[in-house]
């Protein structure tokens, strides 16, 4: 019988005292699949192409020049410029078939939420990307019996005296059947509704 592994998340969240709205996601690759030490390091997701598609008009806007990889500071400094905080809903876990897919990923210990709502007492909006992410956070308030939304829809998700909306964005796997164009339309709809792209 093969040991399970119990791995914690590598990156602290960012947490830009001044955020409305927060990007959750799950767990990054392994180190060997990474091409810089931040959230989404993996070249193939097109995370930060979308956000470099939304707010600058050019998918490699993040990405280093003439090099397969993205720049994390630069990343950093937008998100605090933008007020948008990125935290992972899950803390440790466990990688089934030893990759970074959600599907395979066995939840030990999901974020505090309450902690980190703290250092972010502005957040109003919650964004999550994937349906892992959305679990993870339903697991934090089984007592409401709230419904999962669809991709591209929110819910009222009251936590603790906060008044949050809980938004759900498409994965930016590559695995996940829509172009990058019709990925980027998507955020861009979020951004718009809540209040970040005027």
């Amino acid at each position: 019988m093969s040991v399970q592994i119990i791995e914690t998340h590598p990156f602290p969240p960012v947490l830009p005292a001044r955020a409305t709205v927060m990007m959750m996601g799950t767990f990054p690759p392994k180190s060997e699949k990474r091409c810089m030490e931040f959230h989404y390091p993996f070249f193939q997701n097109d995370m930060w192409r979308i956000y470099g598609l939304i707010f600058f008009e050019d998918k490699e806007y993040f990405q280093v020049p003439g090099e397969k990889r993205f720049d994390a500071e630069r990343i950093k400094a937008f998100l605090h410029e933008r007020g948008i905080a990125s935290c992972p809903t899950v803390i440790k876990a466990v990688r089934e078939q030893g990759n970074a897919s959600d599907k395979f990923l066995k939840i030990v210990e999901p974020v505090n939420l309450t902690q980190v709502l703290q250092k972010v007492p502005n957040v109003r909006w919650l964004f999550t990307t994937g349906g892992k992410a959305t679990e993870a956070l339903f697991s934090l308030v089984p007592e409401l019996k709230l419904k999962e939304p669809k991709t591209n829809e929110y819910i009222d998700f009251p936590f603790q005296g906060h008044e949050l909306k809980l938004y759900r964005v498409p994965s930016t796997s590559r695995a996940y059947p829509l172009s990058l164009e019709k990925k980027a339309e998507a955020y861009r709809k979020f951004f718009e509704l809540s209040g970040i792209l005027k």
